[in-house]
């Protein structure tokens, strides 16, 4: 017969969502010094196809 799981304490919860926020907030952080980094032209470790002019 199916019984009811015991309830989870507060602070494993804490504990568990301060570490995804974390995780989350680490990734945006990279994710914006990538992009400045792309935008000033200064990135070596992302590599994009870049727009070469024609002249004719």
């Amino acid at each position: 017969m199916a019984v009811p799981k015991k309830k989870t304490s507060n602070s494993k919860r804490d504990k568990r969502r301060a570490t995804w926020r974390r995780k989350a907030a680490l990734q945006a952080q990279r994710a914006l010094s990538l992009g400045k980094s792309v935008l000033t032209g200064r990135s070596s470790s992302f590599i994009y196809p870049q727009e070469e002019d024609e002249e004719e």
